[in-house]
């Protein structure tokens, strides 16, 4: 087994409601992250998977220290990271753990060239002499695939492809161990989705680096991951290994969303699985297990009871779900 690198400790996140919302919603609070708990090890890819609004993109955010956390405790190489967020002990940590966005057009100053815009990360973390520092871009921009001639442009003078790979040049900058790639390629047509999923795949092989990867297309997450966590309304629902969970999902959320994702071969036959409604209000979660509201198999237990987070199966394999024996 691979060293811990991350370790998320029952995480929990709350968040006020806005002034847009009715006055009676107002100052209720929404956990939208409730009491999640997983490790990510040296030098694989773990997928975060689930709906949007399940949580994901604020766990990666938690685990940068971009949020604090409401309640748990996130740890790097076995040291409990800073919960106050810009505080000074987190200025030698962002050189170890880096993001890339899911807009890269949002990630980058229109108004600043693309070389400039990663040279500023190399002055401002010190990184090499300054007569150095064009050369280290030039090498950066060769290490995505990008000719050197693209440090003279601007984002809108490039494509969207292109701009994904300038902001994980940025993020390599620093040489991180640790990457959040929160939904890196869900903006990116087809085709340069996989040249940009074939391009983190070499760059973690070349420079052992290891990756949250947080998307909602799991047939991208079973190309690139080493294993998954599954989450609905703020929860972990399941985890394991990639091939495991995909051959024999253990609860019934997972199984629906395996069964709902396109097939690469339209005649192969398929498992069908279908969940009916939209996700609870969360300022009115139901009792018991949060998805016994859309769940065919649900049960007055699943009313009643929340499930445990428990160990079913192979080892590594973990479900929140009372009947997992018997899917």
């Amino acid at each position: 087994m691979s060293t811990p690198l991350v370790e998320v400790l029952g995480l929990h996140r709350n968040f006020r409601g806005s002034r847009a919302l009715p006055f009676f919603w107002r100052h209720r609070e929404i956990c939208a992250v409730q009491d999640v708990s997983f490790t990510i090890f040296e030098g694989e890819t773990l997928g975060l998977v689930g709906e949007s609004g399940c949580g994901k993109s604020t766990i990666g955010r938690l685990v940068l220290g971009l949020l604090a956390p409401s309640a748990g405790v996130v740890r790097y190489r076995d040291t409990p990271v800073p919960s106050t967020p810009g505080c000074v002990e987190w200025s030698a940590l962002r050189r170890e753990m880096q993001m890339v966005f899911q807009d890269p057009f949002g990630a980058l100053n229109p108004r600043l060239t693309i070389g400039w815009q990663i040279r500023e990360v190399l002055d401002t973390h010190g990184i090499g002499a300054l007569k150095e520092r064009e050369h280290q871009v030039k090498a950066l921009l060769k290490a995505v695939g990008l000719e050197s001639h693209m440090m003279t442009r601007y984002p809108h003078q490039i494509s969207g492809g292109q701009l994904q790979r300038v902001v994980i040049s940025r993020a390599l900058a620093v040489s991180p161990s640790f990457l959040v790639c929160d939904e890196p390629v869900s903006a990116l047509d087809v085709s340069i989705q996989a040249q940009v999923i074939n391009l983190l795949q070499d760059l973690q092989e070349e420079r052992n680096l290891t990756y949250l990867f947080i998307s909602h297309d799991l047939s991208i997450v079973r190309h690139i991951c080493d294993r998954i966590v599954v989450m609905y309304l703020g929860r972990l629902v399941e985890s394991g290994p990639v091939g495991a969970v995909f051959a024999t999902p253990k609860h019934p959320y997972t199984r629906a969303l395996i069964a709902a994702a396109p097939s690469p071969v339209p005649t192969a036959e398929r498992r069908t699985f279908v969940i009916e409604g939209d996700p609870p209000s969360p300022f009115n979660l139901p009792s018991g297990c949060a998805f016994h509201t859309r769940c065919p198999l649900a049960t007055q237990e699943c009313v009643t009871t929340r499930p445990a987070l428990r160990s079913v199966g192979e080892p590594g394999r973990l479900t929140a779900c009372h009947h997992a024996e018997t899917l």
